[in-house]
């Protein structure tokens, strides 16, 4: 989940525009890792260094690391390091923007640090997702959007971005959260989840990210809407509710249900309840989720 929240900063600090990231995005798949950047993680070489053996490779038919190492900068022994250990996954879409001239090394070199060290990221293991470090990252992205963050509302969005991973793909960006009290909607799912925790999750987007959404989901290929496409999304959002209940009832004694998903006739939404509008960007469109809390348990 590291890429998705560090495309959210990258966007809240003016380092990038949306247009720049869902070029980035497209490119996550076909981008190998560089020795340089990881280099610049670990702290073993600075941008500037970095950018000098990237001159110097174009004056000579040497690898990175061979560079470095003749030069000083690094050692065979980290070289290996390197090349061998898992790296975050935030670190190649900064070096994407990098070579699409969007920041610079120095750049990106500051970013990463500022982003750790905002997260409380700096002395944890990133080379996976680690649920602490990706609840903290949540819980910080529902205050700085003005959500009141609370227990089965963090629990039920962390659940929906991981669902995005698991069924759709890594390649989204989480874009800043809103508080809304109407929605211009296109194509759109409903379904409420029924209780003491009592919401209305609403998935809605066009025709052609609906499109794809469905391909990805069902792994077919689908060129326009039709009922198959609206079938998927129905079986997302059902899916991802279905989950949510039962980590619920498996966390406490609350008991859970789900309604039918129906399709939303209407043009806009206008809720009565506090709602929320969580926008994700993936590669091939934008998909827009919606949260309107009918009801929370008193306890929380």
């Amino acid at each position: 989940m590291f890429t998705q929240f560090f495309g959210n900063y990258l966007l809240t600090q003016g380092a990038v525009t949306q247009e720049q990231l869902f070029s980035a995005m497209k490119k996550l798949a076909g981008t190998r890792m560089r020795l340089g950047t990881l280099a610049i993680h670990a702290g073993y070489m600075t941008a500037s260094e970095v950018d000098k053996i990237f001159i110097e490779q174009t004056h000579t038919d040497k690898k990175f690391g061979e560079i470095a190492v003749e030069q000083g900068y690094l050692t065979d022994e980290q070289v290996a390091e390197l090349l061998s250990a898992q790296s975050p996954d935030f670190l190649l879409l900064g070096q994407i923007l990098v070579d699409d001239g969007v920041i610079s090394n120095s750049d990106f070199e500051h970013y990463i640090s500022d982003y750790r060290a905002q997260n409380e990221m700096l002395d944890l293991d990133l080379t996976k997702d680690n649920h602490d470090i990706v609840s903290k990252l949540l819980k910080k992205f529902f205050v700085a959007s003005e959500i009141p963050p609370t227990r089965f509302g963090v629990m039920y969005i962390e659940l929906l971005f991981n669902n995005f991973v698991r069924f759709l793909g890594e390649d989204f960006t989480i874009l800043t959260c809103s508080e809304i009290k109407a929605y211009p909607v296109e194509r759109c799912i409903k379904q409420s989840v029924l209780g003491d925790y009592s919401i209305s999750a609403y998935l809605s987007m066009d025709d052609s990210t609906a499109a794809q959404f469905a391909s990805r989901y069902v792994g077919d290929e689908f060129l326009e809407f039709d009922e198959y496409v609206q079938a998927s999304m129905e079986d997302f959002l059902n899916l991802h509710n279905g989950l949510f209940i039962v980590n619920v009832s498996n966390e406490s004694s609350m008991d859970l249900s789900i309604s039918t998903p129906e399709v939303v006739e209407e043009l806009i939404l206008d809720f009565e309840n506090r709602s929320y509008h969580f926008p994700i960007l993936y590669s091939f469109g934008t998909v827009n989720f919606i949260l309107e809390v009918v009801k929370l348990p008193e306890n929380i």
